[in-house]
């Protein structure tokens, strides 16, 4: 059991860093090319990068293993689309609305998923992992709370722009999560997860030629940090898949790799020099904490 754990942990961290620094790169896309752009070139590249390991895999006399039936394939699939509709859907709501109100809704998704498969799916946890958790969650929402602007929207939460997006994305992507993680229990995570990923690229991709979006890209100082965002994305939902497939543990995988603003607050204090408020600090220490007492308890 603890050596699950412990895998269950790595694989949440690796979630949270790839994520985290994807967001990261992402802020020297976005701006300069738009989010749609960034997302298609970026899940283009991610998808190549998937792609490496297999292709290595069949060159040294290994193999991979793939669905035997049309449902597996369906549910690949699915599961591509599905995750293609929350990128969609929160992009959509951040362009709509006010990021410092709308982020911690969708970092919520993180802790419902964590809930559901406590309490729904009867997954087993010890009161002292169940603190850790809280911990990191509570941090995890300290740390996306923007309280300047919820001060200003205190009465009208329910009216913000954007809202209905980011919380539609929300509880899709806890619904995703769980699902995964029931759907690659016990197979081949590596080649699963790269027939996913390449599938919700292909629905990204053919949802932002439908809306004639011109993905042509004539910057060409942003095309290194749009192959550093895909990497960044492939490291993050290998970590996750392996943490799925071969742990119990889906609360602490959801969980930990939830906290992806982590890295990127850090990496934008190292690199960009921004200043960290007190209450980003106070819940990174909070998921600092939660992260080291979590393999003990």
């Amino acid at each position: 059991m603890q050596q699950t754990l412990s895998i269950a942990v790595l694989a949440g961290v690796g979630g949270m860093l790839g994520w985290g620094f994807a967001d990261f790169f992402a802020k020297k896309t976005i701006d300069a090319i738009g989010d749609m752009v960034s997302l298609v070139w970026a899940h283009v590249f991610g998808t190549i990068a998937f792609l490496i390991v297999p292709a290595c895999q069949l060159a040294f006399g290994g193999s991979i293993s793939l669905p035997d039936t049309g449902q597996g394939w369906a549910l690949l699939v699915f599961f591509g689309a599905l995750q293609a509709a929350v990128y969609l859907l929160v992009y959509r709501g951040f362009g709509k609305g006010q990021l410092g109100v709308l982020n911690p809704v969708f970092s919520s998704f993180s802790g419902l998923t964590a809930l559901l498969s406590i309490l729904v799916f009867g997954e087993a946890v010890s009161g002292g992992q169940l603190f850790a958790l809280c911990v990191i969650f509570a941090g995890i929402m300290v740390i996306n709370l923007d309280f300047r602007a919820l001060r200003m929207r205190q009465l009208r939460l329910l009216h913000v722009p954007g809202l209905l997006e980011v919380g539609i994305a929300t509880i899709l992507a806890a619904l995703w999560t769980l699902g995964w993680d029931k759907f690659i229990d016990g197979k081949d995570w590596s080649s699963y997860a790269v027939l996913m990923y390449a599938f919700m690229t292909v629905t990204i991709l053919v949802i932002a030629r439908a809306r004639g979006v011109a993905l042509a890209v004539r910057r060409g100082d942003v095309w290194k940090f749009l192959v550093l965002i895909g990497i960044c994305e492939t490291v993050a939902y290998w970590a996750i898949s392996l943490g799925y497939s071969t742990t119990p543990h889906t609360s602490v995988v959801a969980v930990l790799s939830g906290a992806f603003a982590l890295p990127t607050i850090i990496l934008a204090r190292v690199f960009l020099k921004e200043q960290i408020p007190l209450f980003q600090t106070v819940g990174s220490g909070m998921i600092v904490c939660g992260i080291v007492l979590l393999p003990a308890l």
